[in-house]
């Protein structure tokens, strides 16, 4: 590859604009996770509601400032003269009959057969070499080639080329993708030297946001400062901001779960808003009591603007602070005092959205105090138990804690049964005690869940458009009945309502990824990670989910980032010794999982259960198989079903995989995609059950 030199470094850090017919979403997809992976950034549009006047513009900026263009070729895109990425083309091939004859802006990928000679494809693209990538599948040499494309050398400079064109063949080298993750730290490096140099300082001139799929998605490479390793650039998304925890000015202590929760109301509020991309509340209040500036904020979130206050609460009345400042120049974009009755805190919350989406030059699309006021209420008393309930769920690590907050989601309903919102966050809670904190008998699991039930019901009708509701029904219907395709439908609305929300898009990826939709529900997790980097339990689901779809190199590669966060999360230790053991590394899988022996998990037993088996210690096999069911009882009637399987007795394997399905067990949410289930897939008893749970295609 050749150097770039400071002074020869030449490339927008709007980099890559992906172009697709609608059809070809998975290999589009595919293409963009793979240059993310190589630290280029994407422009990847998954809106099914591409059109009107502001999609228009939005694009047309895009595709203006992007430094590359990258059309996919297939039959579909071929076979169609009309669709939104056929504007995409005009737009992109007007601009580069603009530009330079030996400057490389269209770089056409063919992902099938089609002929480079179509006449249905325009003859802009048919003038200049395409790349083929089969099904979207991306090559070491295509991200190579790229990355010079992305730095070339300067016009003038003697006896180096200018490339102008990507060759059509990618099979003059050897190099497989597998050889990518080696070489992806030198990728970044030159990245770093390029975007670098970009001189995109000032607010409104930041990278395009990151948005979650299905709902106008646009997915940029952008990381956090602490993720990437980078501490000499800084261009974060555009519109992007973190809310850091009010403090508490009201002299009490025990307030402070109120100024904590009213925090977390602000920035779901602005999370609401498409237009802005929000930092997730765990990664947010990690600063909490700490002296950070604001530009380590900015880097450790990748956020363009910080919101920060204080919250001064007496008997009746509450005075709110709120000042916005730029993580960049470290200036004050806006401040505010707001002195309001407890129970106009809804319109509080509108009337700061307002001013930072129009601090930070946001258009706004649609009624916003509709948006943010949604499923409220106006009961300070009511209000009050709800604070309660989010600063329990926010600390629960046991059913204890988390029936603390049930306890105070309830005491909101009373209050004000039309709470829509205290009655979903009730039913998430209850969801997740059935699902994860459950032991004993399964039947016990019914009462729990139909609470939940009834509890999101109620929630989507009184407010229709709340995507908590909509994810409340979801977890009932994934984890109280699994009914997946159910709770796929749910998830795919509640998306398309809070594309910001980290939660919702790391509850879609889950379920997306044990359904079969392996890519689109990685996407959707690594969104969550980039709206909440510095929250271990997100970085710990891409790692479960890298695991299932059999990425076990990678998964213990990702495990490091929890464990960088949270040293001592055996849940993800004990993802991380399972993958270990898929690898053959028995003896890795075994010293990882006993690495805090007073701190089990199913995880954790599980792991021990098979590597001590593979290791032939079965006496201590057989002592973490009945630890195990010590503390679960029926409950983990999943997990005997993996050990079992893993041991090779299929008879029990399937005696206990019976028993999961007779009591519901949530676990089997992840059947299809579990690599520990593959010794049972031939069996007809195993293929009766997999029947039954009716798995969406």
């Amino acid at each position: 590859m050749q150097d770039v030199s400071p002074g020869h470094a030449r490339a927008s850090a709007r980099a890559v604009f992906l172009s697709y017919a609608s059809e070809d979403v998975a290999a589009a997809e595919r293409i963009a996770t793979s240059l993310r992976d190589a630290g280029i950034d994407v422009w990847f549009d998954q809106s099914e509601l591409r059109g009107g006047e502001a999609w228009d513009a939005s694009i047309r900026k895009r595709i203006k400032t992007c430094a590359l263009f990258v059309p996919v070729i297939s039959a579909n895109a071929h076979a169609r003269a009309e669709g939104y990425f056929r504007l995409e083309w005009k737009l992109a091939i007007d601009r580069s009959y603009l530009m330079a004859s030996d400057q490389a802006f269209l770089l056409p990928v063919a992902i099938d057969d089609t002929p480079q000679s179509d006449e249905r494809i325009p003859d802009r693209l048919r003038e200049v070499q395409w790349s083929s990538l089969p099904a979207g599948k991306v090559s070491a040499t295509f991200i190579e080639r790229l990355l010079r494309v992305l730095a070339p050398q300067a016009p003038n400079e003697p006896g180096v080329p200018r490339m102008s064109a990507l060759p059509v063949s990618e099979g003059t080298r050897a190099t497989r993708y597998a050889t990518l993750g080696s070489r992806r730290l030198g990728y970044l490096a030159i990245l770093v030297i390029i975007v670098g140099l970009g001189g995109y300082f000032a607010l409104d001139r930041f990278m395009a946001p990151t948005q979650a799929p299905g709902s106008g998605a646009i997915y940029t490479g952008a990381q956090s400062a602490a993720t990437r390793g980078d501490t000499n650039i800084f261009t974060p998304p555009a519109h992007s901001i973190a809310v850091l925890s009010f403090v508490n000015m009201s002299g009490d202590k025990e307030q402070e779960y109120f100024s904590d929760g009213l925090t977390e109301e602000i920035l779901n509020s602005l999370a609401r808003i498409n237009e802005l991309q929000v930092a997730a509340r765990t990664s947010a209040f990690s600063f909490k009591g700490k002296d950070v500036k604001v530009g380590t904020v900015g880097r450790e979130l990748n956020v363009g603007a910080v919101l920060e206050g204080s919250v001064r609460r007496s008997a009746r009345t509450v005075r709110i602070t709120a000042q916005l400042i730029n993580t960049i120049t470290g200036f004050h974009l806006w401040s505010q005092t707001y002195d309001r009755d407890l129970g106009d805190i809804l319109k509080v919350q509108t009337e700061i959205a307002d001013a930072v989406a129009g601090a930070l030059k946001v258009r706004l699309l649609g009624d916003t105090a509709a948006k943010i006021e949604l499923g409220g209420t106006h009961d300070p008393n009511a209000l009050d138990a709800y604070l309660r309930g989010l600063k329990a769920s926010s600390t629960a690590h046991d059913a204890t804690e988390l029936q603390r907050a049930i306890d105070a989601y309830t005491e909101a309903a009373r209050i004000d049964p039309n709470y829509a919102l205290a009655l979903a966050s009730r039913s998430i809670a209850l969801s997740t005690r059935g699902a994860y904190y459950s032991t004993g008998p399964g039947s016990g699991l019914r009462p729990i869940f139909e609470q939940a039930r009834t509890d999101a019901q109620k929630a989507i009708s009184l407010a229709p458009e709340l995507a908590d509701g909509h994810l409340a029904r979801a977890s009932v219907l994934e984890f109280g009945s699994l009914d997946f395709a159910g709770a796929s439908e749910e998830y795919q609305r509640a998306m398309s309502l809070a594309p910001g929300n980290a939660q919702v898009a790391q509850a879609y990826g889950r379920l997306a990824v044990h359904i079969g939709h392996v890519d689109t529900g990685i996407a959707a997790v690594r969104h969550a990670v980039l709206l909440d980097p510095l929250n271990p339990t997100a970085h710990r689901l891409l790692t479960a989910l890298l695991y299932d779809a059999r990425r076990f190199s990678e998964a213990i590669e990702i495990s490091q980032a929890t464990l960088t966060l949270d040293p001592e999360n055996t849940w993800v230790l004990g993802i991380r010794g399972i993958a270990y053991y898929s690898l053959g590394e028995y003896q890795s899988a075994r010293a990882t999982c006993e690495k805090f022996p007073g701190k089990p998990n199913y995880h954790i037993n599980v792991c021990l259960a098979l590597s001590y088996h593979k290791l032939g210690k079965q006496a201590d096999a057989e002592a973490a198989l009945e630890a195990l069911k010590a503390a679960g009882g029926d409950a983990m009637a999943y997990q005997y079903t993996e050990i079992y399987a893993q041991w090779g007795n299929t008879a029990r394997a399937l005696d206990w995989l019976e028993t999961a399905l007779r009591l519901r067990d949530p676990g089997l949410s992840g059947l299809r995609s579990d690599p520990l289930m593959d010794p049972l897939r031939k069996e007809s008893r195993y293929q009766a059950v997999d029947r039954a749970l009716k798995f969406p295609i």
